[in-house]
């Protein structure tokens, strides 16, 4: 992209900012990214002049950014949009959405969606023990849900009874029909009666990555005639009125709107059906699926969602009320359980680029020499005479060259200097075919390699394995792009590397709104500047997720809220430090004070050995003591 033309209009338009950003993020006149954590454009907040506070108050990269008051904002339109919803059709019931923990268990953020949610009597979702004894713990109005998912033992039950003893509206869904009877027992011996809901198994299910966490063939849920059952087990029972609850789940992530139709309409006959068996249902639970547009080009790509989130709390309420309507049942509450659309925005990490590998870059001398190989003097020759007419032929007489250079450097018959002046004058001829290439119709396949073999890597202080475990284990795209410089071009092609030993330790696909792209355009690293990249709508499964690779482990964190009364409209109201080494050792049953034993041990020897002077010995073990009490990522510029 040329320099004259570019402007920060041409930074939105390039990394899609405007699109997948979804109104809370922009870019400003300094080319810094800017954050509306409430979509209000006049309460901005300047990502660098963030980081440097940060940075001000200790913390080092790689950081994550969270803006609470993002997370308040989303929980509040997602309400807004089904209250909407069910006004415009004259719905007869009522919304109560529910918050999954397993999307992200970090206290802070649950406690700040439960906040948000108290006046739309928000609640919360449990998948495990840990989970559940969580959500009774913060879990205050006793107008919300707490809805127990996943396989159940006795003390999961035990405890969820306590909460239904507390006041609390918990309902156990059952995933199998043996479930139900354990359940049963379990309510006789504390003398409570249970609430009950049940997952059913649709025919319909999902498209995209969690396609199969539908279906027929999916790992939880009843089928038509395990309902049956379990509806004649508890009228059998006498507790035919405990059944509160109908639950499906299509998914994570649905792309396509078609599909919510398709599973909704299908779960609303289930729940009308058993309505008409005598059971007074009063809840019907959407299971999550509510998509994020992480790629901005609102379409059924795996990365996207071809509809709003008005959209789809008004296609659930219509096909609800058509369904109930047809059958002649009341109507339900409809609960969700939207996560990723809940907490996905408010999370950025900022990660910094500390070196870059290059194809082209100058490491040896490549001018031509009287008494070069037959080999360089070719390749040199080929480089001179370039044009776009023989771009293709000179490149593939370019290959042959370094091709049989290859194997003459195998034979012994090629030395070093040769060899290499060979390769980085190929490199050379690529780049210039691909130049000579831009702007043409169709562009060859070997020319789309030779860009992406071209692209530098941006070697980043972070660990993907530990950050974006879901990019390297599924493919989920996530939309980066440089947080600062964007009001000049960017001119270089990057991929991204970790600082793992692991060469799955990158990232090398990218939002696009046409396709996945295989690089991202960034500026050339200048020496003793850093340069920060962000990640973004990284709030939705990666912090609890990530893996302990290298023993990299949890990242830095500043919590960050919006403030009139400061001079910059925000400020950090608290900052976590990640991991130490220490702690992370913890898990892998290293004992900190076992390994300072040990290694005193051995300074002690040494001092005995005259191998090291007593102060010397004393300044090495303090350094290697305050190193397991450190960051276990890099650090830079002495910070």
């Amino acid at each position: 992209m040329q320099q004259q033309n570019w402007d920060i209009s041409a930074a939105t338009s390039l990394y899609n900012i405007d699109r997948w950003g979804a109104g809370y993020f922009g870019i400003n006149e300094k080319g810094n990214v800017q954050v509306f954590p409430t979509q209000d454009t006049q309460t901005p907040i300047d990502i660098m002049e963030l980081v440097a506070e940060a940075k001000e108050q200790g913390l080092t990269f790689p950081m994550v950014l969270r803006f609470q008051d993002l997370l308040r904002h989303r929980v509040e339109t997602i309400n807004r949009a089904f209250a909407s919803a069910i006004e415009e059709f004259k719905y007869q019931g009522v919304y109560r959405g529910v918050f999954p923990i397993k999307v992200n268990q970090l206290q802070e953020v649950v406690e700040e969606i439960m906040a948000a949610g108290e006046e739309f009597h928000f609640g919360i979702e449990a998948g495990s023990k840990p989970e559940l004894l969580a959500a009774l713990a913060i879990h205050r109005d006793p107008e919300s849900l707490i809805i127990c998912n996943g396989y159940k033992d006795a003390t999961f039950i035990q405890n969820a009874l306590i909460g239904t003893k507390l006041g609390k509206r918990v309902i156990m869904v059952v995933e199998k029909l043996e479930e139900l009877q354990q359940i049963l027992a379990v309510s006789r011996e504390m003398g409570v009666e249970p609430w009950i809901g049940m997952r059913v198994r649709l025919l319909a299910k999902g498209a995209g990555k969690w396609a199969l966490s539908g279906g027929e063939n999916a790992k939880f849920g009843l089928s038509t005639a395990e309902l049956l059952a379990a509806s004649e087990t508890l009228r059998e029972a006498g507790l035919g009125h405990c059944l509160k609850l109908v639950h499906f789940h299509v998914g994570s992530q649905v792309p396509d709107i078609g599909t919510v139709k398709r599973a909704v309409r299908e779960a609303a006959r289930f729940y009308a059906k058993l309505c008409k068996l005598g059971h007074a249902i009063g809840y019907l639970d959407c299971g999550g699926g509510l998509g994020v547009d992480y790629d901005g080009s609102r379409t059924a790509f795996d990365s996207s969602t071809n509809y709003s989130l008005q959209e789809y709390a008004r296609d659930l309420v219509w096909n609800i009320m058509e369904v109930c309507d047809d059958e002649k049942v009341a109507h339900p509450t409809i609960v969700t359980e939207s996560g990723r659309a809940i907490v996905a925005h408010h999370s950025v990490l900022i990660v910094e680029a500390f070196g870059s590998i290059e194809k082209e870059r100058e490491t040896v001398v490549t001018e031509p020499k009287a008494n070069d190989p037959k080999l360089v003097a070719s390749i040199f020759e080929l480089k001179r005479g370039i044009t776009r007419q023989n771009r293709m032929e000179t490149l593939h007489d370019a290959q042959e060259v370094k091709e049989k250079a290859q194997a003459m450097f195998d034979l012994g018959l090629l030395e070093l200097d040769a060899k290499a002046r060979i390769e980085t004058v190929f490199w050379q001829i690529a780049r210039a075919v691909v130049e000579h290439s831009q702007g043409m119709k169709f562009l060859p396949d070997e020319v789309k390699e030779l860009e992406i073999a071209l692209a530098d890597q941006y070697v980043c202080n972070f660990s993907v394995f530990q950050s974006m475990l879901d990019h390297w284990a599924l493919g989920q795209l996530f939309p980066i792009m440089p947080v600062h410089h964007l009001d000049v071009a960017p001119d270089r092609q990057a991929t991204l590397v970790d600082i793992t030993c692991d060469s799955d330790g990158k990232v090398s696909k990218f939002v696009d709104l046409q396709d996945v792209k295989d690089t991202l355009p960034l500026h050339r690293l200048q020496p003793g500047q850093p340069y920060y990249i962000g990640c973004f709508l990284m709030g939705a499964y990666q912090d609890i997720m990530g893996d302990f690779h290298n023993l990299f482990g949890r990242v830095n964190e500043a919590h960050v809220f919006l403030d009139e009364d400061e001079e910059c409209g925000w400020y950090i109201e608290e900052t976590l430090e990640g991991s130490t080494i220490a702690s992370v050792l913890s898990m892998t049953q290293w004992d900190e004070a076992e390994m300072n034993r040990l290694m005193k041990a051995q300074v002690d020897a040494a001092i005995k050995g005259d191998r090291l002077k007593p102060a010397e010995a004393i300044r090495l073990l303090n350094s290697y003591e305050k190193a397991l009490k450190g960051y276990t990522y890099l650090h830079f510029n002495g910070k």
